[in-house]
């Protein structure tokens, strides 16, 4: 059975994906959540498969089988326009709604920390596994980054920050680099006693490579301490997140007025006074008028609100749907 004045939102991360069936009126009616979202690594027709069942899921909540009036799906890996289209093109396919948008999923980031009225400007930075950024201006103008990783120049995320730790703590124990508690307190978190150990452990697998993400509250850890080495990599993913905020409010005419930029991400979520009043401190200096604000809401939350930006909702209906995610 089709729905009318609902819609499906959903966030698609490296790491997890979220889906939620909407109605105009702000109520969430079904939920669910599933797995990360990786074209790169299976391709785009299997990793839209992979939402088939997290949509049905939601919808069978409510009692439907759809289609519904709109889907918005802010996804990972939809880096560049052309994988912009390509899947559209692929989630259209599935008749899972009579239209389909798709955006970079920074952009439900952005959208979960702007306002529900008045005009919607604003530029987010997301630090979790990768980093990127994004913003929006007036008239339709759009600012955002390749986000591929060195390649495209970025520096930082939570998994870059860990190779980093790795880096230095590797060095530090066999000469070539500074001292650094890191070189200790690494291979300690799994019950190691050197970083050889560590290495030797990470490279024939025997330690799961996924759990270098663990490494990055270590890291944080250590430079809480002060240890000048851990410092100094908490500095430069400050001063990152700092530059991508300006350079995009730059290009988007809103370096000199007031305008909110959005920080999150797993990262930024955990406000480590280090990289957090050093993020504020240079915005401070370099985008005064910037207003720098955490969202730690799931971005899915951002992927709803767009339904109903599209819808025409009232205001009750935003109120109600961000109550729904506290």
């Amino acid at each position: 059975m089709g729905l009318t004045g609902t819609a499906l939102a959903i966030d698609a991360g490296n790491s997890k994906t979220d889906v939620a069936l909407v109605a105009a009126d702000g109520r969430v009616l079904g939920t669910a959540r599933g797995g990360g979202f990786q074209p790169p690594v299976v391709g785009v027709g299997r990793a839209v498969d992979a939402l088939a069942p997290l949509v049905h899921s939601a919808l069978a909540r409510a009692g439907h089988t759809g289609p519904v009036d709109h889907l918005s799906a802010f996804l990972a890996n939809a880096d560049l326009p052309v994988e912009e289209a390509g899947l559209t093109a692929e989630t259209a396919g599935r008749g899972w709604a009579r239209t389909v948008s798709v955006r970079n999923d920074t952009f439900a980031l952005l959208r979960a920390g702007l306002p529900d009225d008045g005009e919607r400007v604003g530029v987010a930075v997301v630090c979790g596994a990768g980093i990127n950024c994004a913003g929006t201006g007036r008239a339709g103008a759009t600012a955002r980054f390749p986000a591929l990783g060195r390649l495209s120049g970025d520096w930082g995320g939570g998994a870059f920050l860990a190779d980093e730790a790795l880096w230095c703590a590797a060095r530090a124990e066999d000469g070539r680099g500074a001292p650094t508690g890191l070189a200790t307190v690494l291979p300690a978190h799994f019950g190691l006693t050197t970083m050889a150990e560590l290495t030797e452990a990470l490279h024939l697998r025997s330690l799961p490579g996924h759990r270098r993400h663990e490494l990055t509250p270590l890291l944080f850890t250590v430079a809480e301490s002060g240890d000048p080495v851990a410092r100094a990599i908490v500095a430069r993913q400050a001063e990152e997140i700092a530059l991508l905020a300006t350079v995009a409010l730059e290009r988007l005419g809103l370096l000199g007025e007031t305008a909110p930029v959005v920080l999150g991400g797993g990262v930024l979520a955990a406000r480590h006074p280090l990289l957090h009043d050093r993020i504020t401190r240079l915005l401070a200096e370099r985008a005064p008028k910037a207003v720098p604000q955490v969202v730690t809401a799931p971005p899915v939350l951002g992927a709803a609100l767009d339904t109903l930006d599209r819808a025409g909702a009232e205001a009750g209906a935003y109120a109600r749907l961000r109550g729904a995610w506290g």
